[in-house]
């Protein structure tokens, strides 16, 4: 008998897999496609050449996982980007967020000399979020209902909060409220620098700079480090892979039995308890305990029987949202991109190769591309974030080629994709080779991953990367929903350990962690 069944072979399911196991757990990952990783996954999508197929970039891998797992002795490296990210302009000219505080400072005084003086600020204010942030990625939120437990970690919580000065804690109420225009409107007034630093308020979140909270989703993407160095954007030697194959060979080293092309085709439940699930192929697998990696919405709609459910809980997750916006590209290249804007700026280096590449330059821009979207399913002139990674990773292209991943925003996910995938997959490409002139005819190949794609693929309800909106109503105590925010579902024995919990998504390993604690903790 199991004491322990994970849905989902994806980088969370996996952490949770080795803390169960740490803690003398016999237990077992199932994954129903035929590679462990979910979407942390790296392969080959044309002869010679792999990549990371879907998420595609370090920073967010909680430090203590990665210790505690050993995931560097089981063959993980994770290498800096030597330029952060770079946005080319319409007149040739560039933004480049350079490592390096007093780097980063010159470079965009060469737009504004007074957004360059309110970096340190904007920096202190930011960092002192994401410190709060820190704090509380590896914490159980306090739970809607709960004991006497749940109470002193309300406290906790409000205590840590009441300690701030005055003007922190309008920083902090700026920050989970505000739309990321107007949170960066109090810091800078040129359009390029404030468009740059809103890029990451619509990452993963179908939104425009406008929308309310969206000041906190760029905190989302902030609050990371590589190699114990914060505000640096990394890359795992091999592609994301490398990261789930270090954490699934931590798992196996700890007993934890992997088992690939297992489709879960639901839940069983046996008076009012998990007792196991049931595979596609009418095989019955007992364990104590059930934790899902799946999206919140496709477990219960789909796996978990709604009269098992609370009536009111599964109205709910029915119209639990979903819908990051985003469509995803890889491409064989058979040279660098050659950016107009690098060729003419005397400041520019290589290194700048090693960056994303953002097309988005303005908070304008980013809007029109939104209502595009709304309007027309995509936008005109799409956001696109380039990574070549092949420019520090030697393995992933043949000598002399490289390899290119395309992560683009604002592409809404109800209209019908396999009608209109390859017309947006072009109209991306065009707008890479207005900025760089020559990348269309140097593409040995390409692959397309439309909002449908990634559902179908990698479970990605909508293709939302983040299972399911990064929004004030499925944050922290209630995400997925109020009175479930502590990773335990209505059903006793089922629990969740993906993103679709505190504290969302991007590859941070924290939801796996939680997850594990509190079923340790209840077993």
């Amino acid at each position: 008998m199991l004491d322990a069944i994970i849905i989902g072979g994806g980088h969370n399911g996996l952490v949770c897999a080795n803390y169960l196991a740490m803690a003398g757990k016999k237990v077992r990952v199932l994954e129903r496609r035929n590679i462990v990783g979910g979407a942390a996954v790296t392969e080959e999508f044309h002869p010679g050449f792999r990549n990371s197929v879907a998420s595609y970039t370090v920073s967010l891998l909680n430090p203590k996982i990665i210790d505690d797992l050993k995931l560097h002795e089981h063959g993980l490296e994770i290498v800096h980007r030597k330029v952060n990210n770079f946005w080319p302009h319409d007149d040739d000219n560039f933004l480049a967020f350079l490592v390096g505080s007093e780097n980063l400072k010159a470079e965009i005084a060469l737009f504004s000399q007074q957004d360059a003086e309110s970096l340190d600020r904007y920096f202190r204010d930011t960092g002192m979020v994401a410190d709060l942030i820190r704090d509380f990625l590896l914490e159980t939120p306090p739970n809607a209902g709960g004991g006497l437990r749940d109470l002193f970690k309300t406290a906790k919580f409000a205590n840590r909060l009441r300690k701030l000065p005055l003007e922190d804690e309008r920083i902090v109420l700026d920050i989970f409220t505000k739309s990321v225009s107007d949170f960066l409107d109090l810091y800078f007034e040129h359009e390029y620098v404030k468009g740059a630093f809103a890029f990451d308020g619509i990452v993963g979140n179908y939104a425009d700079t406008q929308t309310p909270g969206s000041a906190y989703v760029l905190m989302h993407h902030a609050f990371g480090e590589v190699n114990g160095e914060q505000g640096v954007w990394g890359h795992a030697i091999g592609g994301m892979g490398a990261i789930t194959q270090a954490m699934a060979k931590s798992a196996q080293e700890k007993g934890v039995a992997i088992t690939t092309n297992a489709t879960v085709a639901k839940v069983v439940i046996e008076n009012g308890r998990t007792t196991g699930v049931m595979l596609d192929s009418g095989e019955t697998i007992n364990a104590n305990v059930v934790a899902s990696n799946l999206n919140p919405s496709l477990l219960y709609n789909s796996l978990v029987d709604a009269h098992a459910l609370p009536a009111d809980f599964a109205r709910r997750m029915k119209h639990y949202k979903n819908g990051s916006g985003t469509f995803r590209m890889n491409v064989a290249l058979s040279e660098l991109p050659n950016f107009t804007c690098l060729q003419r700026q005397t400041r520019a280096t290589e290194n700048h190769l090693t960056g994303g590449i953002v097309v988005a330059p303005t908070c304008e821009y980013i809007d029109k591309a939104y209502r595009d979207s709304k309007e027309h399913g995509w936008s005109k002139a799409p956001i696109v974030e380039m990574l070549i990674p092949s420019t520090l990773d030697t393995t992933l292209a043949p000598q002399g080629q490289h390899v290119a991943s395309l992560f683009c925003q604002q592409f809404d996910p109800d209209i019908d994709w396999d009608k209109h995938r390859e017309a947006a997959a072009d109209l991306i490409v065009e707008q890479v080779e207005r900025v760089a002139p020559g990348f269309a005819k140097s593409i040995v190949a390409r692959q397309i991953l439309s909002p449908l794609d990634l559902e179908r693929t990698f479970g990605l309800t909508k293709g939302d990367i983040m299972h399911g909106n990064m929004s004030l109503d499925q944050m922290f105590s209630t995400r997925p929903l109020l009175g479930h925010g502590n990773y335990r579902s209505p059903i006793k024995g089922l629990y969740m350990c993906g993103a679709g919990t505190h504290p969302g998504g991007g590859v941070t390993g924290a939801p796996g962690h939680n997850a594990a604690r509190e079923i340790i903790r209840d077993n």
